[in-house]
């Protein structure tokens, strides 16, 4: 992209952003929740929309002159309901985080039980991990693998854990569990405890967007909440989708799942957020006009089977996979058992070569999160540049032998920068206009 007036009026921010542009044009970026956006999205988070304050709802705005941030949010709406098949949808939260606090809001009072996955087997940060908010606020209880070379969970265990506690909500979702999880049995168990089933699909929402993994809300489940960067490639935002039919804003709807619209707009605005940033409602529109056609349906297959492979060469080469390779984008590598490394140091060694992925524990992890036992990695942003299946099995081979001592990481840094000169990011380059 040719900017204009950055370069003379901050050259100093324009540099930093020259750097960055360098960095993702000749990086290898491996890290599972991160992608490259079009300059479509590009263009449209960067419009005067973020000029307007825009608080309410289309049609319910505390201020004037809403003429355009109407249809454009309205705009977002339709086309995130469509793709995923809800009745409702609000594209105003300001990230995931704010998303999953705000459907906790909605239907919860402090002190309420959250059964959620373990931290250290899958599950995310805002699901009660003891550092945040949330779990101060209220009281999270967890569910585990039963099998860890599998990755199965345990359902029974979870569904005992559900009788017991009668959670309010129970959780599906993740941010480094490599399988599917059987949506139709948890929202079952949900039900039969009177439970909201909440399924966070951050990291996969694209995949289901484009057809390639299943729909929660196909399977039972009332509420969706994601991220709308990561496999969606949108900008770094947030929705909540949900069943039910919205009701009059205005007047205080019962806990009920079908009011859950209204009490999840009420959560959002004005329970926990001001103006939404109608530039970022903007740009998502543009993000799901995108993947609602044909070849992003391709893509999201070809993320699925670019991380197979990818697995598979690292298993074949002597890795060790927790749950022994994938059915999504992402996998989780145990490096001290595979090279006598934490994750810290194989993420250093990794990036010196122009690799990028995340240092992450590994199930029961004896080590702390900032060193770890293991390294996150997945297929997003390397099959966004057009990478397939040999280019997996080259990234396999590169990694292993970084990790063994077996090359040089600046010879692997050429040839990682030759190959994404091959494949040029969709975001395109920074240059002065």
């Amino acid at each position: 992209m040719k900017y204009h007036v950055l370069p003379q009026s901050d050259p100093e921010v324009f540099e930093i952003l020259q750097g960055e542009a360098v960095r993702e044009a000749e990086g290898l970026e491996l890290i599972p929740s991160e992608n490259y956006v079009s300059e479509a999205v590009i263009e449209a988070l960067g419009t005067l929309m973020g000029n307007k304050y825009a608080e309410g709802t289309p049609g319910r705005r505390y201020y004037g002159g809403q003429t355009y941030t109407d249809r454009i949010e309205s705009l977002a709406i339709e086309r995130a309901k469509a793709l995923f098949r809800a009745d409702h949808a609000n594209v105003q939260p300001l990230s995931g985080a704010a998303a999953n606090l705000c459907v906790y809001a909605s239907w919860m009072d402090p002190g309420d039980t959250v059964l959620a996955m373990d931290l250290s087997h899958g599950g995310h940060l805002t699901h009660g991990a003891p550092v945040t908010f949330a779990a101060k606020a209220f009281n999270f209880i967890r569910y585990k693998m039963k099998d860890i070379e599998s990755g199965e969970i345990d359902y029974d265990a979870l569904e005992a854990t559900a009788l017991e506690a009668r959670p309010k909500i129970i959780i599906a979702g993740f941010s480094s569990y490599p399988r599917q999880l059987d949506y139709a049995r948890i929202a079952g168990i949900a039900q039969k405890v009177g439970a909201m089933a909440m399924a966070d699909m951050a990291h996969i929402a694209g995949l289901i967007a484009g057809g390639a993994l299943p729909n929660p809300l196909d399977h039972g489940f009332n509420v969706i909440t994601t991220t709308t960067h990561k496999t969606l490639r949108g900008p770094r935002g947030a929705m909540i989708l949900s069943k039910g039919i919205a009701g009059n804003p205005l007047k205080a709807p019962e806990k009920t799942l079908e009011n859950l619209p209204t009490l999840i707009d009420r959560a959002v605005f004005p329970g926990l957020q001001g103006g939404p940033h109608m530039n970022k409602v903007m740009a998502i529109a543009v993000a799901l006009g995108e993947a609602a056609r044909p070849e992003f349906r391709q893509y999201a297959t070809q993320v699925l089977a670019n991380a197979k492979v990818l697995a598979g060469a690292l298993m074949e080469r002597g890795c060790r996979l927790i749950t022994n390779g994938t059915d999504n984008h992402l996998m989780v590598l145990d490096t001290m058992t595979s090279f006598g490394k934490n994750g810290q140091e194989a993420q250093a060694l990794l990036e010196s070569a122009g690799i990028t992925l995340n240092k992450n524990a590994i199930p029961d992890d004896p080590l702390p999160p900032f060193k770890s036992s293991g390294v996150r990695l997945g297929t997003p942003s390397a099959t966004t540049r057009g990478m397939k299946e040999q280019e997996m099995i080259r990234i396999a081979e590169w990694i292993v032998a970084l990790c063994k001592g077996e090359a040089d990481p600046a010879a692997v840094k050429e040839e990682v920068k030759e190959l994404c000169a091959k494949h040029p990011s969709p975001s395109g380059v920074v240059e002065r206009g």
